[in-house]
């Protein structure tokens, strides 16, 4: 799906550019006409945007950072015009073609004399798979596009970009995965290192495992074999990932289907929407299998917690249930037998 934005006031581009990646401040130099354009799409557990917009700035700031972390690494690539990209002691002057890094958990400021476009690709920064350390020593650094892997991953971007529109859920997840290996492999190649030890690129494949689940929670056919076809591994080295984090394929994915149940049931814009709907929107089709899980995990049917919600969201209920289906902790994580089935 490709999320437009379009606006020609400075103030809502600042407020997009906030939802869109991280929080961000926003500023010019003077207060003439501004026109900003925000296309982006989901790539798996990935998000590219194409950025068109006037000249600004965008600086990520240590209060900004404090208040809402933001664990991601960012990449982006000039297409048109001029930028100059700071971060970690450094900074790199970007003309059409060039690429840089940046990472969202340190301070960093984007500036942009002309009107530009570029392409920003953000996602989370364990699914990189290279130590943090080494790239933390190329942010901010210029990757050539004329040429080598930096050309290739240029051009991939670019073209990746021109073809959101006709690229179908699963497709773009694994398009998203290609991107990944071949970023992967470029930067590795910068810091001659292999691409990650064992466990981080571990670590990395559950990532992409989980990302896969939750975007693709409401197929009643969501497998092991499907999941572990689209990675492009073995249902028993998913097996394996999974079990490394001490739960299964499976009740992994009822967990997560539960608790997308369970926040529909709090919506009150779904309050008119059946709860044999609601349980089947999120791959749980049959009604009363729905609620025997359900009932499993809250304690309470979808119905009465529906209902129970809707009291605490008035005020007549001074001891809301708690949102989340383990119970077993108070910080919402599995708990109990369940988490090791």
């Amino acid at each position: 799906m490709i999320d437009v934005v379009r606006t020609d006031r400075f103030e809502d581009w600042c407020q997009a550019v906030t939802e869109a990646f991280v929080p961000l401040d926003a500023s010019r130099r003077d207060g003439g006409p501004f026109h900003g354009e925000l296309r982006g799409a989901t790539l798996g557990a990935l998000r590219l945007y194409q950025v068109e917009a006037g000249s600004h700035r965008v600086r990520r700031t240590s209060r900004l950072i404090a208040a809402e972390r933001g664990d991601y690494y960012k990449l982006g690539l000039q297409c048109r015009g001029g930028s100059v990209l700071s971060q970690d002691g450094r900074s790199v002057a970007l003309r059409p073609g060039d690429f840089s890094v940046y990472d969202t958990t340190r301070p960093y400021t984007f500036t942009f004399d002309d009107p530009c476009r570029l392409l920003v690709l953000i996602f989370p920064r364990a699914l990189l798979g290279l130590p943090a350390a080494g790239v933390g020593r190329l942010t901010a650094t210029r990757f050539s596009g004329a040429g080598g892997l930096g050309g290739l991953i240029s051009s991939f971007l670019t073209r990746a970009a021109e073809v959101l529109d006709d690229v179908d859920e699963r497709d773009a997840h694994r398009l998203g995965g290609n991107v990944l290996d071949l970023l992967t492999t470029g930067l590795a190649g910068h810091l001659e290192t292999r691409p990650a030890d064992p466990d981080v690129a571990r670590r990395a494949l559950f990532t992409r495992a989980v990302a896969y689940v939750d975007t693709h929670l409401g197929e009643p056919g969501l497998t092991p074999g499907v999941i572990a076809a689209v990675l492009h591994i073995s249902p028993r080295y998913l097996y394996k990932l999974f079990q490394s984090e001490g739960v299964t394929v499976a009740s992994w994915v009822r967990r997560r289907r539960l608790e997308a149940c369970g926040r529909d049931l709090r919506d009150p814009l779904l309050a008119s929407c059946p709860v044999s709907l609601i349980g089947a929107r999120r791959g749980l089709t049959d009604a009363a299998h729905f609620s025997r899980l359900f009932h499993a995990a809250y304690g309470l049917s979808p119905r009465d917690y529906r209902a129970r919600q809707a009291l605490c969201a008035q005020g007549q209920d001074v001891r809301p249930f708690l949102p989340g289906p383990w119970r077993g902790g108070t910080d919402g994580r599995p708990g109990g037998a369940d988490h090791r089935r």
